[in-house]
């Protein structure tokens, strides 16, 4: 703070070292909660939405507290959106001191939102009288909803919360862990549902999975390539020049011959893959390489890692 000649204080305005101002970061913050908050709201409508439009039309099962309150629906004709807030919100407090407080107060929202959605929708139809179509586009939807919730860092509660916990403890990937504890729920179901239903909801829960998976990891493919060859200079020059790509050079050596090897990492789209082995191909016919699949590559030339 300075003192100014017409003896007003002049508030000296503090940045960070990539120029931006504490109000600015904060701004950045907020709208970033913001958008987040808006991603769990949407999940959590479309979540209820494939609930109320296919499931419980069609006599579904489900997995983990909706498939729980679903049966408690069919049997005693008890409010979903009521039953669900009411188990969550029990679950929640068992389980928050498995997750930080962002989750947790995202969790809070998904949980709140999903139940007042399920009572919105509660009506709502859809004239589709064909059970397998509409086992695969709840499975769709639902995926697509708790994929969204999840990739902002929330959960539904539930089986999602344990599927964090084996995620955190036991390193499980998320989407099959909630496969897991959703299969034990849906096939309890079988008793009230029938063989040929909980055979539906299973398929349900299998697309469900796959479409969620790739809503949390799969939104950004890539293939990353190791090349190891006699003329890596000249292949690492001619990625650089004509497929404006930058290229990581790891030191290795052949356990058995014990030369020291030059190997160069370099991570593309798949569209590139051809010009690369084409590349190779004309500069050394004896290089050995490798492609691996990718997702979410942060980076220049990729994804922006603060957004």
């Amino acid at each position: 703070m300075a003192q100014g000649r017409n003896g007003l204080q002049r508030v000296q305005v503090l940045a960070n070292p990539g120029g931006e101002t504490c109000l600015e970061r904060i701004m950045i913050m907020v709208k970033k909660r913001l958008a987040d908050i808006a991603t769990i709201i949407l999940g959590a409508f479309l979540f209820a939405l494939a609930v109320n439009l296919f499931i419980i039309p069609n006599e579904f099962g489900e997995g983990g507290v909706t498939g729980v309150t679903i049966i408690l629906y069919y049997l005693f004709q008890w409010s979903p959106s009521i039953v669900n807030i009411v188990l969550n919100g029990l679950l929640l407090i068992v389980g928050y001191k498995f997750l930080d407080r962002q989750t947790t107060l995202y969790t809070i929202i998904a949980v709140a939102f999903n139940s007042l959605f399920l009572h919105v929708t509660e009506g709502w139809t859809i004239n589709s009288q064909e059970p397998t179509i509409n086992a695969v586009f709840a499975g769709v939807i639902i995926g697509v909803g708790i994929g969204l919730i999840v990739r902002v860092g929330g959960t539904t509660a539930g089986t999602v919360i344990l599927a964090r916990i084996t995620n955190k403890y036991l390193d499980w990937n998320i989407s099959y862990g909630l496969l897991f504890f959703d299969l034990i729920v849906a096939f309890s179901s079988y008793f009230i549902i029938g063989a040929e239903k909980l055979m539906l909801t299973i398929v349900c829960l299998y697309v469900g999975t796959k479409v969620m998976d790739f809503m949390i990891e799969g939104l950004n493919p890539k293939k990353a390539v190791m090349i190891i060859s006699e003329k890596q200079d000249r292949i690492a020059e001619m990625v650089i020049t004509q497929m404006d790509r930058g290229v990581t050079v790891l030191s290795g050596h052949g356990y058995y011959t014990k030369k020291q090897k030059e190997v160069l990492y370099i991570v593309i789209s798949k569209q590139e893959v051809s010009t690369l082995k084409r590349i190779v191909r004309s500069i050394d016919t004896a290089a050995f390489l490798t492609i691996h699949d990718v997702r979410d590559v942060f980076g220049e030339g990729f994804l922006d890692i603060s957004k």
